[in-house]
């Protein structure tokens, strides 16, 4: 099964750009944001320290339905504190059953300590369909070729 970093590199590093904020930024600047690049979690650092992730469904559980006002109210309030994160390395496999198991959408990956992307659980859908294909493609090959 494929890497982590298999799916940093079919996405390339346009599509791979981080989008963080630092735990002060107000919670509707946040969600312009996301809107803006079309994305569905932000990550939260200080400086180059990752400190939290701040998601579509924080918003609409940790915010709204606690009748707070996302102008008054900053990231750091609603993130995610500390989430887990992934490594380039780590197989595809890994990352679905953390996902599906701890519930997440996005994982964060990280070199070291240093955040070099974002995967989402659609990233790794589309990686096991497409390792299914090839493998359904060499088998098909190989029963017509006996």
């Amino acid at each position: 099964m494929g890497k982590v970093n298999n799916i940093l590199e079919g996405k390339g590093s346009r599509k791979n750009t981080v989008f963080s904020v630092p735990p002060t930024t107000i919670v509707y600047n946040a969600i312009e944001i996301m809107a803006e690049k079309n994305i569905g979690a932000l990550l939260i650092c200080e400086g180059d320290k990752l400190v939290g992730i701040f998601s579509e469904r924080d918003y609409a559980r940790k915010l709204i339905l606690k009748g707070k006002s996302s102008k008054d109210t900053t990231i750091g309030d609603l993130m995610t504190k500390d989430p887990f994160t992934i490594t380039p390395e780590a197989s595809i496999e890994e990352c679905m059953e953390i996902m599906t198991t701890r519930r997440f959408r996005h994982l964060p990956v990280l070199e070291g300590s240093k955040v070099i992307g974002v995967i989402s659980i659609t990233d790794v859908v589309r990686s096991i369909i497409e390792e299914q294909k090839s493998t359904i493609s060499h088998l098909q090959s190989y029963i017509a070729g006996q």
